[in-house]
């Protein structure tokens, strides 16, 4: 039909998917805390504010 979108799933959520090995045993002490549903948010949350971090310190020295 036209203009009828036959995809599947979720719209793109702007994201690109990496698959990130974890020590054994981290991934449970996440969802300990968290919770499985939110693991990779949780990921995603820790590493934005890491890299920001490090961005900023880099801006700071030179």
């Amino acid at each position: 039909m036209h203009g009828y979108d036959d995809r599947m799933g979720r719209p793109p959520l702007n994201v690109k998917s990496t698959n990130v090995r974890l020590p054994e045993g981290l991934g449970e002490r996440i969802d300990k805390l968290v919770g499985r549903q939110r693991r990779a948010a949780f990921i995603r949350e820790v590493l934005e504010r890491e890299v920001e971090r490090r961005e900023n310190e880099q801006g700071k020295v030179g």
